[in-house]
């Protein structure tokens, strides 16, 4: 399913953030949302989730208007998300965090079942509370929750924040076969490197306004826009 915002404006309270911010996520691909802090990704990824309200715009899904749905409603439409820090109930089990993913598409054991061999270490640990777990494992268990809904848009804000080189790696592998898997994926991420490693296309965004979105080759031929938008 295609993801798309079109012409969207918000922020918190009476500070705008997002400006006439227009974004496309397709089946089958990895969009990187790219910029300096404070640019709008993550206020971008709440505003689709349905967790601030727009003053302008619309965000669709194949189609279909979501941006009226309340925020509860939005994840029911196959739309996964990972914000940064996790976000998970850390005084729950492991198993208790996945079925809450399950829970909210009535998705069934056989969805924990496939969940659970993309991250065996989590089988290891279901009946560890969340907040034991290590940055790393918490982050799977983040991961594998989302991907309970067996979604068609996976929303990532950071995902190998903090985490040490063959977590990254996992945690690629896996939104490299999601991706494989015919999903639309949106990721905001911080490391060039791993941007340029499995993105397909990166959306720049400056000061809330969208701005150049590039094929991934062409930035690692001519890696000027980095420096202008990101600085690096």
């Amino acid at each position: 399913m295609t993801l798309r915002v079109d012409g969207i404006s918000t922020g918190y309270g009476e500070v705008q953030v997002l400006y006439d911010l227009s974004i496309e996520a397709r089946p089958g691909e990895i969009l990187c949302l790219l910029g300096r802090n404070g640019a709008g990704k993550t206020t971008t990824l709440k505003a689709i989730m349905g967790l601030l309200p727009l003053t302008s715009g619309s965000i669709s899904l194949d189609g279909q208007t979501i941006s009226t749905l309340p925020a509860h409603e939005v994840p029911q439409q196959g739309i996964a998300y990972v914000p940064q820090g996790r976000r998970l109930f850390k005084e729950l089990t492991v198993t208790e965090n996945i079925e809450v993913g399950l829970m909210t598409r009535g998705k069934s054991a056989q969805t924990r079942e496939r969940v659970l061999a993309m991250f065996p270490r989590l089988r290891e640990r279901l009946n560890q509370r969340a907040e034991t777990l290590s940055g790393g494992e918490q982050q799977m268990l983040a991961t594998a929750r989302a991907l309970c809904l067996e979604p068609s848009v996976l929303l990532l804000d950071e995902p190998t924040e903090g985490l040490q080189p063959s977590m990254i790696a996992l945690i690629a592998d896996t939104v490299r076969a999601m991706r494989d898997e015919g999903q639309a994926i949106v990721l905001v991420e911080q490391r060039i490197e791993a941007v340029l490693s499995f993105a397909d296309r990166v959306a720049f965004i400056e000061n809330g306004h969208g701005r150049e979105v590039v094929e991934t080759f062409a930035l690692r031929d001519d890696p000027s826009l980095l420096q202008k938008y990101v600085g690096i």
